[in-house]
C-alpha cells in the first residue's frame, strides 16, 4: 500500500471563506477598549488594523467571497495536497485511516500565508506602505514578508528573541523577501525598552512582540498592524484549507471522524475545523475535534476564560478568551508558535461549549512522535505540527485497541526544515519537559 496524495485542480480552489459566527446561538463577546473597557466600534479597531480585516472581523455572512486578486495569488501554492499516511498506519497496526493536510507546501513552508495574503491585499487597497507584526517561531513573520513582497509594500517584523536566536534561517528568509526583522524586545520602541529595563536577559514573548509592533504601527501614518492568529478574520481566512480538506475527503469517498490541529493562538486548528462546524452544530454529526497544545503553555487546558489583553504592554483591545495572563512568560520551548498566552475566541467558544477536546503534550513526547512520522512518511514536521501528530498517533492507537475503523485527519501546519537545532537537542537528550499549572482559578 503506497502513500496516497489527493489533489485538487486549481479550478477547484474554493472561491469563498467560511465564517462560523452565524452558527453560534450567542454572539462572541465584543472586544473592549483598553482605556474605557467599553465595546470597541469598528472605526476604533480600524485605527490599528487594515479596514478590510475589521470588516470581515464583524461580518455575519456565512460565506465570504475571496477577492479575485487574492485568489490568483493563492494559486502560487494552493490547493495543497491531502495525503493518506499509509506507512504510518502500517507502523501503528491501526485500522484507522490517517490523513494529513500538507500546509508545508507554501513558499514560507506553513499555513500562515492563507491569512497574510488577504491582509496584505487589504493594506494595499487602503494605500498603506507598511504592515508591522510579531512572530514567534518565524512562520508568521516569513509569511507576511512573502505576501508583502508580492504586493510591493513593507513588512516590519518583531521576532521573539529566543526564537530569533534558535532559528537564524527564518531571519534570512524574511530578509530575502525584503522584510525588516529585529529581535524582541528591542530598543526600537518605548515598550520594548521598558521590557528590557525590567529584565535585560528576557527570552521575550509573543505578547511583548505584539506590543512593539502595535506601538510602531500606531505612531505611523502609513502603517498598520497585522496579526497572524487569534482574531476572527484570521481563522476565517484559514478556512480555505479546511474547505479544500472537505473536498479532498469527498473525492476519496470519506468523511472525517476526528479532526486535529495544534493550538497556539488557534489559526491552523480553526482553519481546519471551521468548514465542518455546520455538520456538527446544525446537523448533529459526531466529529471529534482535538486541539493539541504544549504543557509549557497550556492555554486551553489550564487557562481561565476571561477578558485579557492580547499583548504584554496592555495596548491591544481586551478580548474574552482563554488566557494564562498577558504577563505570562513561557519557557523557551522549541515550539515557538505555541508560546502564546491567549486563544482565539472562536476556539474558546468551541472549547467552552464542549465541541472540542484540548490535550497538552510534553516536548519529548512530541519529538518522539515527529521522528516516528519522519521515519514512516518521510516529512520532518515543525515542532508545532508535531503536537498534532502526537494526538493523531494516540487516536490511531486507541482505534487499534477498540478495533474501530475511523478517519483521522490532522493539519500538518508547517515543515521543520528550519527547526533542525530542535531535533539536534532532542537527539542529544538535551530537551527537558516543561509544565505550567496555569493561573489561579
Amino acid at each position: 500500500m503506497k502513500n496516497k496524495m489527493i489533489h485538487l485542480d486549481q479550478t477547484d480552489l474554493p472561491t469563498s471563506w467560511f465564517n462560523p459566527l452565524p452558527l453560534f446561538e450567542e454572539p462572541l463577546d465584543p472586544p473592549l477598549n483598553p482605556k474605557t473597557e467599553e465595546p470597541m466600534k469598528p472605526e476604533e479597531l480600524k485605527e490599528i488594523f487594515p479596514e478590510g480585516s475589521i470588516d470581515l472581523e464583524m461580518s455575519q455572512k456565512r460565506e465570504v467571497d475571496v477577492p479575485e486578486e487574492v485568489s490568483e495569488k493563492y494559486k502560487i501554492w494552493r490547493p495543497t495536497p491531502l495525503i493518506r499516511a499509509t506507512n504510518l498506519e502500517r507502523e501503528l497496526g491501526t485500522p484507522a485511516r490517517i490523513y494529513f493536510k500538507y500546509e508545508g507546501a507554501s513558499p514560507p513552508g506553513s499555513h500562515k500565508p492563507n491569512t497574510a495574503l488577504p491582509q496584505t491585499y487589504y493594506a494595499k487597497q487602503e494605500g498603506l506602505k507598511t504592515l508591522t507584526t510579531e512572530t514567534g517561531a518565524g512562520q508568521w513573520g516569513s509569511a507576511l514578508s512573502f505576501t508583502t513582497s508580492q504586493f510591493g509594500i513593507n513588512a516590519k517584523v518583531f521576532m521573539v528573541r529566543v526564537s530569533y536566536d534558535q532559528k537564524p534561517f527564518r531571519k534570512s528568509m524574511i530578509q530575502s523577501w525584503n522584510g525588516d526583522i529585529v529581535p524582541s524586545p528591542s530598543e526600537e520602541t518605548e515598550v520594548g525598552r521598558s521590557f528590557l529595563k525590567e529584565n535585560p536577559d528576557t527570552d521575550g514573548t509573543l505578547g511583548m512582540a505584539i506590543s512593539e509592533a502595535i506601538e510602531l504601527a500606531t505612531k505611523s501614518e502609513d502603517a498598520k498592524y497585522s496579526l497572524g492568529s487569534v482574531l476572527n478574520h484570521v481563522l476565517i481566512h484559514q478556512s480555505i484549507l479546511g474547505k479544500e480538506t472537505r473536498l479532498q475527503l469527498e473525492k476519496d469517498g470519506q468523511k472525517p471522524d476526528v479532526l486535529i490541529g495544534c493550538t497556539g493562538g488557534g489559526s491552523n486548528f480553526g482553519g481546519l475545523v471551521l468548514p465542518f462546524l455546520k455538520d456538527i452544530i446544525e446537523e448533529g454529526r459526531d466529529i471529534k475535534l482535538i486541539g493539541a497544545e504544549a504543557t509549557a503553555c497550556p492555554t486551553l487546558t489550564k487557562g481561565n476564560q476571561e477578558y485579557d489583553y492580547a499583548d504584554s504592554g496592555e495596548m491591544t483591545p481586551l478580548m474574552n478568551m482563554y488566557t494564562l495572563g498577558h504577563d505570562f512568560v513561557p519557557d523557551g520551548i522549541h515550539a515557538g508558535g505555541l508560546r502564546y498566552h491567549g486563544m482565539a475566541p472562536i476556539v474558546g467558544r468551541l472549547n467552552s461549549k464542549g465541541y472540542m477536546t484540548a490535550r497538552a503534550f510534553e516536548q519529548t513526547d512530541i519529538f518522539e512522535a515527529a521522528l516516528t512520522f519522519a521515519n514512516t512518511e518521510g516529512y520532518i514536521p515543525a515542532p508545532e505540527s508535531a503536537h498534532a501528530i502526537k494526538a493523531a498517533i494516540d487516536e490511531a492507537k486507541k482505534a487499534k485497541e477498540e478495533n474501530e475503523e475511523k478517519n483521522i485527519v490532522f493539519n500538518y501546519s508547517g515543515h521543520g526544515n528550519f527547526d533542525m537545532a530542535a531535533y539536534d537537542d532532542y537527539l542529544a537528550g538535551k530537551l527537558e519537559d516543561v509544565y505550567h499549572e496555569g493561573p489561579e482559578q
